[in-house]
Formats: C-alpha cells, structure tokens, sequence
C-alpha cells in the first residue's frame, strides 16, 4: 500500500551519540585537569613556601649565630621541618651562605639596567650596588658579615662564595659590555675589570667585617657607608693610575 503523501514522515530514532562525543565526557576531563592542575600548584606554592622559610630561617640564625654556631638541624627546625627534609632543598648548609643570591642579584641586574645610560660605566654598577645594601642587609650581607670559620678552616665557605660571585661576575660583565659605546676600545676586557672590580670591592667589605668581629674592632657602622667607601678608594686607585 503506497503511502499518503500528505502523512507525517515518523522521524527516525536518532543514532546515539558516542560517549566520547557527549558532554559529559569533556566536562568530566576538564574538571579532573582543572584538579590536578591546582593540586599541582599547591604544592609547588608549599615547596617555595618552605624553601623561603628555610633561606630565611638561616639568614636570621647566621647572623644571630655566625655560620659555624649554626647546624642543619637548627635550620631545619626554625623552618619546623625535618632534617631530611631540609636535604630534599638544599644540599648543605653552605649552599645557604648567600640565602636569598638569586633575588640579590637579580635585584642589582635590575638596579643596573634603570641606571641612565649615559652614566659612566663604573659609577653605574656601583649604584646598582649600593641600592642592593639596604634590601638586603638583614639577610646575606649581614649573614657574611659573622666568622664562617668551619672547623677552624674557611676554605670550605670561602670556595663556595667565590663560586656564586663568579657566576654573577660573568652576567654583571654582559650587562656592562652592553652599556659600553660600540667602538670602545678592548671593550670585552674593559666590562669584565669593571664587573671584577666592583664585585672584589663588595666581597672587601665582607672579609674586612669578618675580620674586624673576629679581633674585637668591629663598629656598627652601616653597611651601605662600607661599600660607599670601599668604592670611592676603588675610583681613587683608578684616578691615580692615570
């Protein structure tokens, strides 16, 4: 029997959608990323809150202490966390002598890249410097500033410091190549002595407070007034030498 045009086509039953295609599916995926996204980053915010604790922890009790009254296990619990735990950041107590490096020299990177460009080369790390003192005066410098004498032998300490100025001394040297005019002559060179000198300055104030607390001459003179003289004697050398 044909069918009356004019009689209503029944629909089809739809084809089910595929699960995959749904979505719920989706939405299920989503919120469980979303989930192990901001568990993720909640532990990496705990992970930084314990490493800053740790760093400040030591920089207060190297600076109460002096480097070689103060243990891991001391650290450790001003941070009110466990010894292994400690480990699981920080290799050593050493690894602490400049606890906040990373934000002390990328604060006089910045400082030096503010500076006009027009200033004179030496006088623009200096600055830079010197704006660094007073930020970070209870933390490092004043940390630096006490014995670190390990068993009677610095060694140890002295290898370690030399080893992150070093590494600072070398993008210090870039960022003063980069102020120096193209055609300055021996410019590579010029940028590393300037970098060296200012640097050696800063690591003559340090070692002259540790030897001044040691023999009983040690003043509280400021420490930012240390580092301004140390570099006006380090200008006048170089004003001699011509």
């Amino acid at each position: 029997m044909n069918q009356d045009p004019a009689a209503p086509v029944s629909a089809s039953p739809s084809a089910p959608v595929p699960e995959s295609e749904s979505g719920s599916e989706p939405a299920t995926a989503g919120a469980t990323a979303t989930t192990s996204e901001s568990e993720s980053g909640l532990r990496e915010r705990k992970k930084e809150r314990t490493r800053t604790l740790l760093r400040e922890g030591a920089a207060a009790l190297f600076a109460e202490h002096g480097f070689a009254g103060t243990t891991v296990a001391d650290i450790a619990a001003c941070a009110n966390v466990s010894e292994r735990t400690f480990f699981r950041y920080f290799e050593s107590k050493e690894a602490l002598l400049l606890p906040d490096s990373v934000d002390l020299f990328a604060y006089v990177e910045a400082e030096l890249a503010r500076r006009p460009p027009q200033e004179d080369p030496l006088d623009a790390v200096c600055n830079a410097l010197i704006a660094a003192v007073a930020p970070f005066a209870a933390s490092s410098l004043t940390a630096l500033t006490h014995s670190v004498a390990i068993a009677g032998d610095e060694r140890v300490v002295a290898a370690q410091l030399v080893q992150l100025f070093a590494d600072f001394e070398d993008r210090l040297t870039l960022m003063v190549l980069n102020r120096l005019p193209a055609d300055t002559p021996g410019a590579d060179l010029r940028a590393g002595v300037i970098a060296g000198a200012a640097l050696s300055a800063v690591r003559a104030v340090l070692r002259t407070q540790r030897r001044r607390r040691a023999n009983g001459t040690f003043t509280d003179t400021p420490p930012a007034s240390l580092v301004l003289e140390a570099f006006a004697m380090l200008k006048q050398i170089g004003s001699t030498a011509q």
